[in-house]
């Protein structure tokens, strides 16, 4: 792991978020990642910063099940992980069409976060919700 390049910890974020809701949903989070280094916020200011904001990505927290997970997966450990450096590589080198329609937050349809109340979902992949909230949440 190299917390000082993008592609790879782009890649641990969205297979740590995502890796069960295949590339489409994958593409879907590194999407929410792009267009958060797009428009600079509280949230961070590139995809480093916004992958490593603090209490955004629980997989970060050293404290959580993931953080462990993600240190050690590797491309020959996981078919996931490899479709996450796929996507990664061409978000960084190349962009990713925006497949969320601007999103910048999403959550699964099983918890209610105080910030998706009275917002409605500008995308849906699996069981993950986008929102387009910008800076306001």
């Amino acid at each position: 792991m190299n917390k000082s390049d993008p592609v790879d910890i782009l890649a641990r974020t969205i297979w740590a978020e995502a890796r069960n809701q295949g590339r489409p949903g994958m593409t879907a989070v590194a999407c929410v990642i792009l267009n958060r280094a797009k428009n600079p916020a509280w949230w961070g200011h590139d995809i480093l910063s916004v992958c490593l904001a603090r209490q955004q990505f629980s997989c970060w927290n050293t404290s959580d099940p993931q953080y462990e997970r993600i240190r050690n997966v590797s491309t020959s450990s996981s078919t996931a992980f490899r479709v996450a450096l796929e996507i990664a590589t061409v978000a960084v080198e190349a962009g990713l069409a925006d497949v969320t329609h601007g999103a910048d937050h999403y959550c699964t349809t099983a918890v209610h976060p105080k910030w998706q109340q009275g917002h409605t979902p500008v995308y849906q992949c699996g069981t993950h919700l986008f929102y387009a909230l910008g800076s306001h949440s």
